[in-house]
């Protein structure tokens, strides 16, 4: 789409997960003139198979259920456009959203950006990812895992909580301390034990992906699990609202308002970048509640 092709558009939705195409559902449905630009690089995209998503017994592929988003979407007229949105300007009457080839002016913006997990360093990434050896959200996927071996490779002590949310679905967890600069206090190493959970002395020389399950050398030894947590945090996308001044927490999740408002007036997150649960329900319920309060602020101007 060129810079020519997006003209009379009332609400922009940056992202195409399904907190921005459950957005642009509601409001082409409320009759609203919306445009999607996604870059293609929804986190959705890489799950293998969601179970906790419902109206799926058997689960869903993340890349299907884009794909049906994407047609119910355009279905009721929303328009998509591939693009990586690299400013948001903010005029009298709203806002000019920019991607490379092109450009928009709307009243309304709503940022579904999501965030990236921070991987391990080791060999075969999408593999591992594909086959269920590597995971990052046990809240996800947790009950995929009960009563098998699992790891978690930890970069700071808070995360012996997540251990101990993990052991509820298994009674065979590891604790990896990724390097030598990750340190459990006295209180933190006594509830892993209690909870009976292995926690590794020496850190993490390498991981890899090892018929279809996880390898991780620590020292002289190498400890091998089915399916080996990541739990070395997020990188959120909400630069873009915070160039324009909106308020984030400390590790940069975007701060809403019960209609999903960031404190920067028409401009809304859902998803992930917003503050809250990442989970697809609940960016998808988000979205739901931040195009309801759109199609109203704009009915009344």
């Amino acid at each position: 789409m060129t810079q020519s092709a997006a003209p009379d558009t009332e609400v922009v939705v940056i992202g195409g997960g399904p907190g921005g195409l459950a957005t642009a559902i509601y409001l082409a449905r409320f009759c609203r003139r919306v445009l999607v630009v996604d870059s293609g690089t929804s986190r959705v995209s890489r799950i293998p198979c969601s179970h906790n998503y419902p109206g799926f017994p058997e689960g869903v592929a993340g890349s299907e259920l884009l794909t049906r988003m994407r047609l119910q979407a355009e279905r009721h007229g929303a328009r998509l456009v591939a693009g990586d949105v690299q400013a948001i300007e903010a005029g009298e009457d709203g806002y000019t959203v920019r991607w490379n080839g092109g450009h928009a002016s709307a009243r309304r913006v709503v940022l579904a950006t999501g965030v990236s997990d921070v991987p391990p360093r080791m060999p075969h990434l999408a593999e591992a990812l594909q086959q269920g050896a590597l995971r990052y959200c046990p809240v996800c996927d947790g009950y995929e895992t009960r009563g098998r071996a699992v790891g978690i490779v930890a970069d700071h002590g808070s995360d012996a909580l997540e251990a101990v949310y993990v052991r509820h679905f298994t009674h065979q967890l590891t604790v990896f301390r990724v390097d030598d600069e990750v340190h459990f206090t006295e209180a933190q190493r006594r509830r892993l034990v209690e909870s009976g959970i292995t926690l590794v002395n020496e850190p993490v020389s390498s991981i890899r992906l090892w018929d279809g399950r996880v390898a991780v050398r620590h020292g002289e030894t190498e400890t091998t699990v089915d399916s080996l947590y990541a739990a070395l945090g997020t990188d959120v996308h909400s630069t873009l609202a915070s160039v324009l001044g909106a308020e984030h927490d400390a590790h940069g999740y975007l701060i809403c308002d019960g209609h999903h408002q960031t404190t920067v007036p028409g401009l809304y997150a859902v998803g992930d970048v917003a503050m809250g649960l990442n989970q697809i329900a609940v960016a998808t319920g988000a979205a739901a509640i931040a195009a309801a309060h759109i199609h109203l602020e704009l009915l009344h101007p």
